[in-house]
């Protein structure tokens, strides 16, 4: 963090941003986006730490997108903090916040989705129906908006990383996509904006998501390849600390599509699961 941090400019209109973009391109500089929802926490802090480093100007875009909660979902009780959250983008050299109102970014109902019809309606896309149709459609408007060179996402969200970029590359975005490591708090549970939902006992409980993909982890360099009994590893170890697991799959790395029996080439676990009512979602790579 920096200690005399910069005025930052927060931005409402995408038009007025978009108009911005346009100009600091056109003098050379080059722009990095962090997507966000705000709530800020180190693991967002950290890209945007990134993107200061690698980029002339850096935005963050605060932007709780309606159109990737379901109907049941927590869109109304998503955490919104934008004064707070605009301190600790100053604070770590970011030039400019995006913050609209759905009105607007999306002055009329939206009608045109991008979607990827091959990886949407498996894993996190099999459990919200039309999540991920709602996240690649609003990261293809900030990338419209913004006009980033380098765009900045966390790893934690496994898949949704790889729908982007693949979305980037389907699409020919002019966007560098820059993924980063899971910040993790001491417990090895995964930093998360939902976090605060949880009681301090559901919190200290959840740290078992991370033992227990440890544990496969394990599992494997000592030979065990079987995906049947590395999953059973996990369930084990997040149950029994009163955990409920929606799923947990291992998939290829590369391509996002699970394997059936054996693990034969780079791997990554893929998990959602409740404590209490907060829904967590992790990754490791094996």
């Amino acid at each position: 963090m920096r200690k005399n941090a910069k005025k930052i400019k927060i931005i409402r209109s995408p038009l007025v941003l978009q108009r911005l973009s346009k100009k600091m391109l056109a003098q050379k500089k080059s722009i990095g986006l962090v997507p966000t929802m705000g709530a800020l926490h180190k693991g967002h802090i950290s890209l945007v730490e990134m993107s200061v480093k690698n980029n002339n100007i850096t935005i963050v875009s605060i932007f709780v997108n309606p159109v990737q909660f379901g109907a049941n979902e927590d869109f109304a009780k998503y955490p919104r903090r934008l004064q707070a959250d605009a301190k600790l983008c100053a604070e770590a050299g970011a030039d400019i916040i995006f913050a609209p109102a759905p009105k607007d970014m999306y002055p009329m109902s939206l009608q045109t989705y991008v979607r990827n019809v091959e990886i949407e309606n498996i894993y996190c896309g099999a459990c919200r129906p039309g999540h991920f149709a709602g996240v690649l459609s609003v990261v293809a408007k900030l990338f419209n908006i913004a006009l980033p060179s380098n765009a900045y996402f966390g790893e934690k969200d496994f898949q949704q990383l790889h729908v982007i970029r693949k979305m980037t590359c389907d699409l020919n975005f002019p966007v560098r996509i820059i993924g980063a490591k899971t910040i993790r708090e001491k417990s090895g549970l995964a930093m998360s904006s939902r976090n605060e939902y949880m009681s301090k006992e559901e919190r200290a409980a959840a740290s078992s998501i991370y033992v227990g993909m440890l544990e496969a982890k394990k599992m494997y360099r000592r030979g065990i390849n079987s995906v049947a009994k590395l999953k059973k590893a996990i369930f084990e170890k997040i149950e029994q600390a009163g955990g409920k697991v929606q799923y947990a799959e291992i998939a290829n790395k590369d391509n996002l599509m699970p394997v059936k029996t054996k693990i034969l080439k780079d791997a990554v676990i893929l998990l959602a699961c409740y404590f209490g009512k907060t829904r967590l979602i992790d990754h490791l790579e094996i």
